[in-house]
């Protein structure tokens, strides 16, 4: 089997023609969904952006245990798994977040790798004493603090200087080299379209707005307050954005067309998490409650062997934390027993449950469990940092290690039934001085009262409802889902969640 797996970040279902978009240009997602298996229940796990690669990488949630943080030594990682089982595999990525301390285990993992440098906030360009008054003229007072941002832009004159034409140029010539070789796995990664929301002119003059002012790609993670132009502008950027990714992803297909690869190449697509325009009044992720717009993302599948099924849908609740033991499957390698994702290939014949219920969330925040209908969001009674605990052997953060008064107390924890018999360093996660945690990239969390929704009645999440019996069920479930996942017994106590009987 050869695999190419192409991970967005940051891609809004509701922004794709296959998923029902009608206001953003995206035919080759369309395309491709043609000849694909496309999922419409696919959940998020853990959130955001890196701990979503580590659930992407081991098939097990991680935000019950630590907050954003690489591979652990105990770990299961795809990749190396296909590596030391003689698949080889490659990524072609433009993620910064992989080279800063948060991020630095996950490219080694495979058999090797290409970086394309410069993306939103990359530590590119060496510039000692720049010119910020004169780089900020530019740009929205709302990104002014977005120094590297603005200083890499300066060095994208031409389309073929974007990221993400870079990446999949990379994949390109990848694919060129080995596309009659058998036994491989190919991940092309773009951060795109993640904000900065910065596409080539001929894919922003396909939106056009009535804002007339500075550069404004880069909401802030905030409520939205911004003028009807600027709101305007901002989802213009996304769409163009998006419009370009599903572009050259187009140029991906058309490889696979000249080649013949569908014959012998399994394609995935998918992404880490969306992304909220405006929605419930706020911008981005993070912070507010992790509503569907985030939570629901897209997944698309096309198998040789199951070309018959192009075209077809599943209703299936599936999970991030599937795409690791599915790209196993799909190389014949055996799944470690330390999984808990299921490989989808069996869904590929015919639609069937393979779950009836997921967890997800960001370290911290609430607790999130969906049955495919309903959405419930737990709540802690108070939001501090009193009884939370990081375990982790690897303590760096974002873009930091952790900090000596960090680690000065920690203990030593028991393993935990996926760590191999390794004790973990328990820690007290990152907090203000009144106990606040603030540990989402130094952000607190809003909007954290317990809710509950039912997606069939009110799509949108506007008005939670009251439903006991519902409530129940989905508190029962979520309490399964955390002891399969060996959750920290406190997290019990922290929800107000009986262990007794799990």
């Amino acid at each position: 089997m050869k695999t190419v797996f192409v991970l967005l970040d940051s891609l809004n279902r509701n922004a794709m023609e296959c998923y029902g978009s009608t206001s953003v240009k995206t035919p080759n997602f369309a395309r491709f969904a043609k000849r694909a298996v496309t999922f419409d229940n696919h959940y998020v796990g853990s959130l955001p952006c890196i701990p979503a690669r580590r659930d992407l990488h081991t098939g097990r949630i991680n935000f019950l245990h630590r907050s954003w943080g690489p591979l652990e030594p105990f770990d299961d990682s795809f990749p190396e798994l296909l590596k030391q089982t003689g698949t080889y595999s490659h990524i072609a990525t433009d993620h910064h977040h992989y080279f800063a301390d948060g991020g630095a285990t996950y490219h080694q993992r495979y058999s090797s790798w290409d970086l394309v440098r410069g993306q939103a906030i990359d530590r590119w360009k060496a510039h000692v004493n720049p010119d910020l008054d004169g780089l900020r003229e530019d740009y929205h007072p709302l990104q002014h603090h977005r120094a590297n941002y603005m200083i890499n832009r300066t060095y994208v004159a031409d389309e073929a200087d974007y990221c993400g034409p870079q990446v999949f140029k990379l994949g390109q010539e990848f694919l060129a080299q080995n596309h009659k070789d058998d036994d491989w796995l190919l991940q092309l990664e773009c951060f795109d379209p993640h904000e900065p929301f910065h596409a080539p002119p001929r894919f922003r003059e396909m939106y056009p707005t009535n804002y007339d002012g500075p550069i404004l790609d880069w909401p802030v993670y905030k409520r939205v307050t911004e003028t009807s132009e600027e709101i305007a502008e901002l989802r213009a950027n996304y769409a163009a954005l998006t419009t370009m990714c599903d572009e050259y992803f187009g140029k991906l297909l058309d490889f696979f067309d000249e080649h013949d690869l569908w014959k012998d190449t399994c394609l995935v697509l998918t992404t880490d998490h969306g992304f909220l325009l405006g929605e419930h009044d706020w911008w981005s992720k993070n912070r507010m409650p992790v509503y569907d717009e985030i939570a629901r993302i897209p997944l698309m599948i096309a198998h040789p062997d199951h070309a018959d099924q192009g075209g077809t849908r599943r209703k299936a609740l599936t999970q991030s934390t599937d795409i690791m033991p599915t790209l196993l499957d799909l190389h014949d390698k055996d799944i470690p027993q330390d999984v808990l994702g299921k490989s989808l290939l069996p869904l590929l014949d015919n639609d069937h449950d393979i779950r009836d219920a997921a967890i997800f969330g960001y370290f911290g925040a609430a607790c999130n469990v969906t049955d495919g209908r309903y959405v419930y969001h737990r709540y802690p009674e108070k939001l501090t940092a009193e009884g939370l605990y990081e375990y982790t052997l690897m303590p760096t953060r974002m873009t930091t290690r952790f900090s000596i008064s960090e680690l000065v107390g920690a203990t030593l924890a028991n393993p935990f039934d996926f760590s191999k018999g390794v004790p973990l360093l328990k820690l007290k996660p990152r907090a203000n001085e009144a106990g606040e945690t603030i540990e989402v990239q130094g952000m607190d969390f809003a909007d954290t009262q317990t809710r509950l929704y039912d997606l069939h009645s009110d799509p949108d999440q506007t008005t939670p409802i009251d439903n006991p019996e519902v409530e129940a069920w989905l508190v029962a479930a979520m309490v399964r889902l955390m002891v399969e996942a060996d959750a920290p017994q406190e997290l019990f106590t922290r929800f107000d969640l009986p262990l007794e009987g799990a």
